[in-house]
């Protein structure tokens, strides 16, 4: 797998700017990175308890990528698998962090961490298993490891 060098944040209003704008449907598709995606769910799992996650970020994210030209099909788009499995893995990371630590290092400490990597959901899925269409329109369990 190719190796990115982790864009860590600078401030919590840098954060707060992706997840509010993930629910107003108001980022650029050019912001919408995977650190993007990783900050704005935790912004919104530590800021926003209001918003169900699990009922809810899988149509903010089709309908994000929609506003931006983007197709939700069998090979692009949303993939549901790995949205749930990263929110399961930034829930559980978060929950290990001091409740007085500001929103920037959580989330910087999180991109930097095994959760934070781009093929961490492999760790719990074959190959084969979560590049699936089946995997990418329904979540489907891992076939290697319990997700956290």
């Amino acid at each position: 797998m190719t190796t990115y060098p982790v864009r860590l944040f600078v401030t919590d209003e840098d954060i707060a700017h992706l997840g509010e704008g993930l629910l107003a449907c108001t980022l650029t598709r050019s912001e919408w990175t995977h650190e993007a995606h990783l900050g704005a769910t935790a912004y919104l799992v530590l800021r926003r308890p209001d918003v169900d996650l699990e009922a809810k970020l899988p149509g903010l994210i089709r309908r994000f990528n929609e506003s931006v030209g983007g197709i939700n099909d069998d090979t692009q788009g949303y993939h549901d698998t790995v949205t749930k499995a990263y929110l399961a893995g930034v829930r559980a990371f978060l929950a290990t962090r001091p409740k007085e630590e500001s929103l920037t290092t959580s989330v910087n400490a999180l991109l930097v961490s095994p959760v934070g990597r781009r093929d961490w959901p492999l760790k719990f899925y074959s190959d084969d298993r979560l590049f699936s269409v089946e995997a990418r329109r329904g979540f489907i369990a891992p076939d290697l490891k319990q997700l956290p």
